[in-house]
């Protein structure tokens, strides 16, 4: 990223987190002032960057907290993408939907200039009719429809109605929401790379399941233009291409084990009400409506290409984690 003939003030929530440090650390190189904001102070802080504790979830913090670093644009990155075991849905809500709207609250009372939203392609939910005018792919004009039974899904579903709300009453905040695919990198640990550490990998009988990938650094690279880009809208942010549950399995080789939908309904059934597991029947969606982005707008309306298509992103973290 070049460095900027005018530099921005940039507040980003989330900035210890995963994607929050990586994209903190290349803000403050490209010589932005950047304040990091997130529950805990980072352990190797970044020179240069004001590093400040804010709890999303308080209405009041949030607001002081952007009134004082006075930001041009705030990246919005707090969320929780994998619930710990304690976790439950009113504090995974109060995080992802209250905690959004504390924010933009914020944004708009202290005059922020554009706020940079990572949604994600849950938004779309996971549905039988996914894509359906377009074989498959998921476009940016498609419906966001989440699902209730999957936390994230209607959180990001929540946020993104929030969103599209303010698009008509404060058109004055100008926004970038990037809809962003399964993230994959060398340092990634997540529930879907937990799903290719199985022995065997399993699949809905009749269900190609397919994924689409991004690499982590072309994620970075996309937020950092989204703050200091001319370009606005919603963005799909996904590699060309996907790959279905049987390639990846080729691809790690390893076997796959092909289970009728019915089947596996009635096991998580049992298995949730016995207490072996904390998935249960609505899990069968997850597996067979898998939302396929498609980025055509991502290349052709924000300028940028991916580094690495699906299957690069997903060769890429196979060698890695394989060395």
């Amino acid at each position: 990223m070049s460095t900027p003939t005018t530099p921005l003030s940039v507040l980003v929530t989330g900035g210890s987190g995963f994607l929050g440090s990586s994209v903190v650390r290349g803000l403050a190189e490209a010589g932005h002032r950047v304040t990091s904001a997130d529950l805990r102070l980072p352990a190797a802080p970044v020179p240069g960057v004001d590093h400040v504790v804010l709890d999303v979830t308080d209405g009041a913090g949030v607001l002081a907290g952007v009134k004082e670093a006075s930001p041009d644009v705030v990246v919005h990155l707090a969320s929780i993408v994998t619930p710990g075991k304690d976790s439950s849905r009113e504090r995974e809500r109060a995080v992802d939907v209250d905690g959004a709207r504390h924010v933009l609250d914020a944004c708009l009372a202290a005059g922020v200039r554009r706020v940079v939203v990572s949604s994600s392609g849950a938004a779309y939910g996971y549905h039988p009719d996914n894509g359906a005018a377009h074989g498959g792919w998921l476009t940016e004009d498609d419906p966001v429809r989440g699902n209730v039974e999957f936390a994230y899904s209607d959180h990001k579903r929540q946020v993104e109605e929030m969103l599209a709300d303010l698009r008509e009453t404060h058109p004055e905040l100008e926004q970038v929401v990037l809809r962003i695919g399964t993230i994959l990198g060398e340092r990634v640990d997540n529930q879907i790379t937990a799903l290719f550490e199985k022995r065997r990998l399993l699949k809905i009988r009749g269900s190609d399941s397919p994924f689409v990938f991004i690499w982590d650094t072309d994620v970075v690279a996309i937020i950092e233009r989204a703050v200091t880009g001319p370009v606005t809208g919603i963005f799909n942010v996904a590699g060309d291409g996907a790959l279905s549950i049987d390639e990846i399995a080729a691809r790690l080789g390893r076997p796959v084990l092909a289970v009728p939908e019915p089947l596996i309904r009635a096991a998580l059934t049992v298995g949730r009400r016995l207490g072996l597991t904390a998935y249960g029947p609505e899990q069968t969606r997850f597996l067979r409506y898998r939302p396929v982005l498609a980025n055509g707008r991502l290349k052709e309306v924000f300028g940028y290409v991916p580094s690495r298509t699906s299957a690069e992103a997903f060769e890429a973290w196979r060698m890695r984690r394989s060395g």
